[in-house]
């Protein structure tokens, strides 16, 4: 069955897709900027470039970082950022349900050819 990915635009300039979103999850379930990334197969600086990208785009942090150390660092999603995979969810999955018989016709389409 085809799949649907999602990638929003946002104005005046940024986008969101289905890769930032998973690294905001995964850095909201390990706690960790580091162990997202490494979830991810992605460089620690990638992710926090990509953070950083997010904080800009909406003109507040997505998440709260605490410095390493001795105690070990940690990340959590501020509400901002809960918002926001909240919302690509909810937008993905209402568009999802609205392509299903055309992606369903589609792979028809694929099988008969």
């Amino acid at each position: 069955m085809p799949k649907l990915s999602l990638r929003i635009d946002l104005e005046p300039e940024g986008r969101i897709g289905p890769g930032k979103i998973a690294l905001l999850e995964n850095i909201a379930a390990f706690g960790s900027i580091a162990a997202g990334a490494r979830e991810m197969n992605m460089s620690y600086k990638r992710a926090w470039d990509l953070v950083e990208e997010l904080n800009t785009i909406f003109g507040k942090d997505v998440l709260s970082a605490q410095d390493g150390g001795r105690q070990g660092g940690g990340a959590q999603l501020t509400p901002v950022g809960l918002a926001l995979v909240s919302r690509f969810r909810a937008i993905e999955k209402a568009a999802l349900a609205a392509a299903e018989g055309q992606l369903a016709a589609l792979q028809k389409e694929i099988d008969a050819g």
